[in-house]
This record gives structure tokens, C-alpha cells and sequence, in this order.
């Protein structure tokens, strides 16, 4: 029996599912084109960030092992895998069951020899391991890309994004651990302005914490719009010495991405990838590290600088790479990206 698609109010779709043409860019490539002309990014798709800046620090040459720690949509990985052809092998890793499987079909459509591509499910601390597993050597060129996809963000179901209503989830992996929601009925005001300002430089991160507390005493904050109005709320009734608060959204973002790096446990991944990245990497091999926010390039560029004090690394990057003015511009997921890299001795 023939289902008709839900119709959408007004001229356009406004919801991720009701976008059902940027869902199938082959069947609707016109339309897709329109979206990316228009500087957005389409539904269920992912633009990815500095291509050209990172293929240059990372130097992919035919027969070589590359791995891509963060696989996402696979706009990396398939620069990289055609890169390291003929006779080179592509390692990536992804902890999202959801979206590993379509990235992984993505990159197999590209017709290059299937011994050429290995998928795994893993979070990129797991990289040792999957090297091991699949019995290969220290790699050549790594490449870790440590933002959240738009897959993720626009899909109101996964709940990373205040934008629209959804869970309050924020899980990588939503199959494991808890959802945001769960932790912000667990944790008290203390341990909450703690995470806020340790994993998102909240400055009002005490004020936030208290308003948050206050709210689940009266009504559990389990959707994202709810977490978002309640720090709004809170916001409202702080005292600012006169003067205003000049973005509550700032403080909202940073709310949920302090949520984010708690639940996903991100800040211990990368303390985990940083430690092992020598062992991982060949003589002579290049790493390159995409950062988004503080607490991860902070982490990054000690490490890096670290492993060139103790004769780990023979160079590193003197300062970020960022992302040209052309593409934040055509993308403004790319404004806060930092790119560093590093070159194993």
C-alpha cells in the first residue's frame, strides 16, 4: 500500500524529518545544491572542515596506512583513502552505531579495492586496540577530527542541539551510559557549576548550577528545550550590577557542551588518545588534531608540546591553523575550528 508523505506547513520544511530531499542527495542532488550554495548545511548531511589545510599537513601518499579516529560522515576519510591508492589502507573509527554503518557505505561506493577500507566501532581512545585487532602496523598520517557531526546536531532526536525539541540525551554512543538528562538529576549544584566550568569556561557556571537545581525540584528537566528555558530563566534573575547579560544562548551552548564532554566522558578519551598517539604512530608519520573548543586544544597543544620537549615528536605546529575566510563563511561550523599538528620522530 502506497504511504503519502507527511505534508509540511508553509513553503518549506522546517523539521529534520520533514527534509526529506536533503535525506536522499542522489535522488535530489539539485536540491541539495541550493543548500549548500545557501552557506547551510543539509539535513542528515556533514560538511567537512579544512579538507585542503589538513591533506597538506598530513602529506597522504599512495601505499601508506591512514586513520581517520572520527569518522563521521566520511568527508575526511574518503580524501584520505583516495590519497593512500593504489595499495594504501584506510583504519576508521566511530563510536556512533547510528551513523558508522551509512559512512561506511559512502566509502565502500567509491569502488576502491575493499581490503583498501577497515571499519571499526570505537571510541578513538580505542585506537591501539584497533590497530592490534586488525594486525596492523604504526600508521603513517592519523587524523582526528574532535567535533560533533551535523548528522548529530540537526537530528532533534539525538538531542545535542536546544534549536528544536528532543531528548535531552547528548550520548555518542546512545546505547551506552546515561543521557544528559539523567546526570542533571544526579549531580547537586556543586558538582554541576564544577562540570560547567571545567568543560566550558562557564563564568556563571555556579549561577547556572543553582537555577538548574532549583528547577528539577519542581519539574525534571528532560528535553532540551527545557534545559534551555531553565537557563534562561535563571539567567534572568542574576544579579549583573547593572548591567545585562548580553547573550543567555552563549551561556546555553556552553551548558550543553559541558553536558556533551560529561556524558561521552570526552575529555578522558582524549587523554587517553594523547598518551598513546607515540606508540601508534611511525617514525616519520603525521598527526593532525581538529579542536572546537578550549578544553580539548589546551589538552592537544600540551601534549604536543610535551612530546617535542621529550624527543617524542621532531615537530609541531608553532600555532593553529584555522579555517580561510571563504570557507567560514560557506560554513560557520568552521569558525571554531583550531587544527594542530605534530610529526612523529
Amino acid at each position: 500500500m502506497h504511504v503519502r508523505r507527511r505534508r509540511y506547513s508553509g513553503t518549506n520544511p522546517r523539521q529534520f524529518e520533514e527534509r526529506y530531499k536533503e535525506h536522499d542527495p542522489d535522488r535530489y542532488a539539485a536540491d541539495v545544491a541550493k543548500v549548500l550554495a545557501s552557506g547551510r548545511t543539509p539535513a542528515g548531511m556533514h560538511r567537512p572542515i579544512m579538507v585542503a589545510e589538513i591533506l597538506e599537513v598530513l602529506d597522504p601518499a599512495p601505499g601508506q596506512l591512514a586513520v581517520d579516529l572520527t569518522l563521521g560522515y566520511g568527508g575526511h576519510a574518503a580524501s584520505l583513502l583516495k590519497a593512500v591508492q593504489p595499495g594504501g589502507r584506510l583504519l576508521a573509527l566511530d563510536v556512533d552505531p547510528i551513523e558508522l554503518p551509512r559512512a561506511e557505505a559512502r566509502l565502500r561506493a567509491m569502488g576502491l579495492p575493499p581490503d583498501s577500507l577497515i571499519v571499526r566501532r570505537s571510541n578513538f581512545a580505542g585506537l591501539a586496540g584497533a590497530l592490534a585487532a586488525e594486525a596492523l602496523p604504526p600508521a603513517d598520517v592519523v587524523l582526528a577530527d574532535l567535533g560533533v557531526s551535523s548528522m548529530q546536531i540537526d537530528n532533534p532526536s539525538r538531542g545535542f542541539s536546544f534549536k528544536r525539541p528532543g531528548p535531552l540525551d547528548l550520548r555518542m554512543n546512545p546505547r551506552r551510559g546515561q543521557p544528559a538528562s539523567a546526570l542533571l538529576a544526579t549531580h547537586d549544584a556543586a558538582a554541576l557549576a564544577t562540570l560547567f566550568a571545567t568543560n566550558a569556561d562557564e563564568p556563571l557556571a555556579h549561577e547556572i548550577a543553582q537555577a538548574l537545581v532549583a528547577r528539577q525540584r519542581t519539574t525534571p528537566i528532560l528535553t532540551t528545550v527545557d534545559l534551555a528555558d531553565a537557563i534562561r530563566e535563571g539567567l534572568s534573575s542574576v544579579p549583573t550590577k547593572g548591567r545585562e547579560i548580553e547573550d543567555p544562548d552563549g551561556a546555553v551552548r556552553r551548558v550543553f557542551q559541558a553536558l556533551r564532554v560529561a556524558v561521552n566522558d570526552e575529555f578522558g578519551a582524549l587523554d587517553a588518545l594523547l598518551r598513546q598517539l607515540p606508540d601508534c604512530v611511525a617514525q616519520g608519520g603525521r598527526i593532525a588534531v581538529l579542536t572546537f573548543h578550549s578544553g580539548e586544544d589546551r589538552r592537544v597543544k600540551q601534549a604536543f608540546k610535551d612530546g617535542l620537549r621529550g624527543g617524542v615528536y621532531s615537530r609541531i605546529s608553532d600555532a593553529v591553523v584555522r579555517a580561510a575566510a571563504q570557507e567560514r563563511h560557506a560554513n560557520p561550523r568552521a569558525s571554531s575550528a583550531k587544527l594542530r599538528w605534530a610529526v612523529r620522530s
